[in-house]
This record gives structure tokens, sequence and C-alpha cells, in this order.
């Protein structure tokens, strides 16, 4: 069982945003479901254009959505964000001075103490690299328990950029949620997210913050298959060794004499490990002419990770 709880706050009394609410709205939508429809997070969304989002009101959704257990949490929130000498705290719409709204510390500290496995904490706000940045907890060295990622629009000391169809650090989100960060397999991570996000911004600009103590990646979102699984397996069948070379000549090229030999099919087969860099031809530019000029063809060191899963019978 996965929960979320999406924030997007625009309307505030002093400074209002524009692109909060856009941002929550894209998110929900994207980790609902995977790509292929199954269901994913059971998402709560809290939007400034529905109900007023006060600081009580956030408070309880938080903690109803770390208290019971459940495999996966995810908490999202895209608004004002500030800091002062107590911390960083995300701003809700009845926020005053010296009581902005939720405190950083607080959500962490929910999060630690919660029974839930995995739990994943995303601001697109100024400052919320605070969130990252707490000190230790009860005097440990970590700052967060095993299971916990943090991802961050910005540094403890940035502000982060906003448009008027919503930051650019979630919409560089969305993009990785759709796909850009899946791997071979479409599995999208929070790291493989943050993978994607961080080359984006410059050496002058706001700096997103990755922080995670888990022990494997997790799946966040499903997108579609860059290569088919069973495909995927017939590595070890087509290369017994990892360090290996395939044998090529020109039965494998349909174009070549003979037609329709058993080998054209393996030549699908490798020419789609090709296109996705798994294999490369020896000798040649193209998998085309190390099969005419009897060449042969290895796999990369992408190629090699994935015949080593498919050996493993981890695909």
């Amino acid at each position: 069982m996965k929960r979320a709880l999406i924030v997007g706050i625009d309307d505030y009394e002093v400074a209002p945003l524009s692109g909060c609410i856009t941002d929550a709205q894209n998110i929900t939508k994207l980790i609902s479901q995977n790509e292929d429809k199954t269901p994913n997070f059971e998402c709560r969304a809290l939007t400034s254009n529905d109900e007023q989002i006060t600081k009580a009101s956030l408070k309880e959704h938080i903690n109803n959505l770390f208290k019971d257990e459940a495999d996966m949490a995810f908490f999202y929130f895209s608004g004002h964000g500030t800091s002062n000498n107590l911390g960083g705290y995300i701003v809700t719409q009845d926020a005053k001075q010296y009581d902005e709204g939720v405190s950083m510390r607080d959500i962490l500290d929910l999060a630690n103490e919660s029974k839930i496995k995995e739990c994943i904490l995303m601001l697109d706000c100024c400052f919320s690299g605070k969130l990252g940045s707490l000190p230790a907890i009860n005097n440990n060295s970590a700052v967060i328990r095993e299971g916990i990622t943090i991802l961050t629009a910005s540094r403890p000391n940035q502000i982060a950029m906003e448009g008027n169809s919503g930051g650019l650090f979630t919409s560089l989100v969305c993009d990785a949620l759709r796909g850009s960060a899946a791997d071979l397999l479409g599995i999208v991570t929070t790291a493989s997210i943050y993978a994607h996000v961080e080359p984006i911004f410059g050496a002058w600009e706001q700096r997103p913050l990755f922080k995670a103590h888990i022990s494997r990646p997790t799946p966040i979102r499903f997108c579609e298959p860059q290569i088919e699984r069973q495909r995927l397996r017939e590595l070890t069948n087509l290369f017994p060794k990892p360090t290996g070379r395939h044998k090529l000549d020109k039965s494998y090229e349909p174009k070549e004499e003979p037609k329709n030999h058993p080998n054209e099919k393996k030549f699908q087969i490798l020419q789609d490990y090709c296109r996705n860099g798994l294999v490369r031809p020896d000798g040649e530019e193209h998998m085309y002419f190390a099969a005419i000029n009897n060449k042969s063809c290895s796999l990369t060191s992408q190629g090699q990770f994935y015949w080593h899963l498919a050996k493993a019978g981890k695909i």
C-alpha cells in the first residue's frame, strides 16, 4: 500500500504565487498511476483553490500521512518556504510573523518516527534544503533513519524559481516521472529523478538537494520499458560470457542471402540491444556492416550490467 499527500498553495494574502496548484495537480496525476494505467499511489491532494490550507489543517494531514503503517508514503509541497534561525518552514495561508507555517523539522520528525518502510519528502519552495540539513536526531550521527529520501528544489539558503506554469524544479521532476529518468525496464526512482534534474541547473542557479538513507533505490513509478524483459533475458543466451563476442555473418542480415535464416531473428534482438546501448559492433560503425563483413559484436558496460541481472534472475 502506497499513499501520498500532495500540497499546492498559490493563494497567499501576501506575495501570491501562480504555479503551485498546477505543480500539485501534475504530480498527483503522474504518481497516482503508472504509465500503463495500473494504480500506483493513493493520493490526497490539497490545493488552495479548493480549501483554505492552514497550519493546523496541514499538520493534521501530514500527521495522518505518516501515522499508520504502509509500504511507502510520499509528501510533496509546492508553495512558499521561509527560514530563520530556528529552521525552515513551509508557509501556510494563515502565516504570520514568528508563526509562518509547518516546521520542516516537524515533518522530518514524523517521518523518522513512523513505521512506514519508505518515506519520500519532496519540497519545491524557497529554502527547501533546510529539510535535508537539520542537525542530528537524539545525538545520532544520521539525520534520517533508514528508508527516508529527501529531494528538494534548492539548498538551505536559496530561493526556488517559479514561472506561470509552475516551478522549474517540479517541471523537471514531472519530465522524469513521465519516463525521462526511467531505466531500460521503465523504472523511475528518486535517485534517477535527481540524476535527471540536477544537471539542468547551472552553477549560479538554485541547486537541488538529494539525501537518502536507503539500502536500495525504490521504484516510485513504472513507465513503458525501452526493451521487453523477455528480450533482456536473452542476453545470456546470445552472450554466454559478459565479456565474450557474438560472431556475425551475412546470414544475420535479412537483405542478404540466404533469406529467412534463423540468425535473422537473433539479429533483430541484437539490433534492439544496439539501439538501447547494450551492444556495439566490433570494428564497424553499424551492425549491418559487421554482419556482411563477418565481424562480431560485444556487450557494452551497460550491456554487461544487464547481463549480470539476467544471469542472477533479477529481470
